[in-house]
């Protein structure tokens, strides 16, 4: 058994262990994202090409360089602007993409699951390993979108009544009770999210369907952690595809090849979000359920047979 996986974890020790795994397990994972994600991003290229889009650089009107650059992102940001067809193909590519990620997450899961025990794994078992949760995988996740989907309108509906009502009775209270609401709605969804964010690891590597009670259950006492260590991914995801973003399109504008280094960089940082989802999981299954002396104790039978 790896053991960093033997005891429970902080906040700090979790975001070490997933950094350490995704270092050290860089090209398994990563080959794991490549092999589902290459393709997808390969076609979000050709259907760029096939509307016109530059490959090497597309600027748009203007006389200096810098208002070439950004006026290619607002006349060109898009496909939609070029027709129907592209914004056609790249929605059922997104939809594609989606499905695909969802296997490629669960291959992660099933890689690190097998690190944890010491077991061996090629990319290729673990990927088998995955599309054997598909459907099981397909129908949480679209439970889940709708349930986060009501979640997060009510809400909106809510506060966008009271801004409309409060601001006709008191423009100032109005606007404040308004921006009260929104906060506290905004934290409630976030700790609500977070307690059944871990449907899909449940779904994948303990077989529970729809995973969302088991993921209540387990997150129990740790919600404030887990919610701010998914920030903490969040925005180091943020920080290097803004960087990225800003860096190569500075040179780039919006054209093809700037896409595909996105996806690129893209493909890394799904990487360590989805290590990390891993690590979160584990660790609370090691919390709760006592993983760790099942595990020592299945080790210890094996060597004793």
């Amino acid at each position: 058994m790896d053991t960093k996986f033997n005891k429970p974890k902080g906040f700090g020790e979790i975001l070490d262990h997933t950094f350490s795994l995704t270092k050290n397990r860089f090209k398994d994972f990563f080959l794991i994202l490549l092999i589902f994600m290459g393709p997808v991003y390969l076609l979000q290229a050709i259907i760029q090409l096939a509307a016109g889009t530059s490959f090497f650089r597309e600027l748009g009107s203007g006389d200096a360089w810098f208002e070439q650059i950004l006026s290619g992102f607002t006349e060109n940001g898009t496909i939609e602007t070029n027709g129907l067809g592209p914004d056609i193909g790249i929605i059922i590519v997104g939809l594609i993409g989606g499905i695909l990620g969802l296997v490629a997450e669960a291959a992660i899961l099933f890689a690190i699951a097998n690190i944890r025990k010491n077991d061996e794994y090629t990319v290729g078992s673990v990927i088998k390993q995955a599309f054997s949760r598909f459907w099981p995988m397909i129908g949480s996740s679209i439970l889940f979108g709708i349930i986060s989907g009501l979640i997060i309108i009510i809400p909106i509906i809510l506060v966008t009544v009271t801004a409309i009502f409060g601001y006709q009775a008191n423009p100032v209270l109005g606007v404040l009770g308004a921006i009260v609401l929104f906060l506290g709605f905004a934290v409630g969804i976030g700790l609500l999210l977070t307690r059944w964010s871990f449907y899909f690891a449940s779904v994948v590597l303990d077989k529970d369907s729809p995973g969302l009670d088991r993921s209540w259950r387990l997150s129990r006492k740790r919600t404030w952690t887990l919610m701010g260590l998914y920030i903490v991914f969040y925005l180091i995801i943020y920080a290097i595809e803004v960087a990225v973003q800003l860096t190569f399109g500075l040179f780039l504008g919006n054209s093809v090849l700037l896409s595909l280094i996105s996806n690129l960089v893209t493909l890394i940082t799904t990487m360590i979000f989805s290590v990390g989802y891993a690590v979160m999981y584990l660790d609370l299954k090691t919390r709760h359920e006592g993983d760790d002396l099942k595990d020592m104790i299945e080790n210890y039978n094996k060597k004793t047979i």
